[in-house]
């Protein structure tokens, strides 16, 4: 992963409103959340809901899939764990005699 896309990842997530959104599609599973049941169990505006979706869409983190007339909100569980390794993956790599750094396979 880029510096670049995991700092704009990690960006998105640090705003309060967007880390409530993903914690909240991130519980719900691989199933989603509807638009509007994502806004009932956050209790935020829809026009506020909307904002801080696009902002995790444009960066990868969600995705949104119409099913008739309902807007059902994903986790991309894929990107949420090469975020995660990407942070994890240099763990100590410059501590001498450090035995738990992930190395890259030669």
């Amino acid at each position: 992963m880029k510096i670049e896309d995991a700092a704009a990842r990690l960006e998105a997530l640090g705003n309060p409103t967007r880390l409530k959104i993903y914690r909240a599609l991130v519980r719900a599973g691989r199933t989603g959340l509807p638009v509007g049941r994502l806004q009932d169990r956050l209790k935020v505006p829809a026009s506020t809901l909307s904002h801080h979706l696009k902002g995790l869409l444009a960066v990868g983190l969600v995705t949104q899939v119409r099913e008739g007339t309902t807007l059902i909100c994903h986790a991309e569980y894929d990107t949420m764990t090469g975020l995660v390794d990407f942070l994890v993956a240099e763990c100590c790599v410059d501590e001498t005699g450090c035995t738990t750094a992930a190395r890259p396979a030669a």
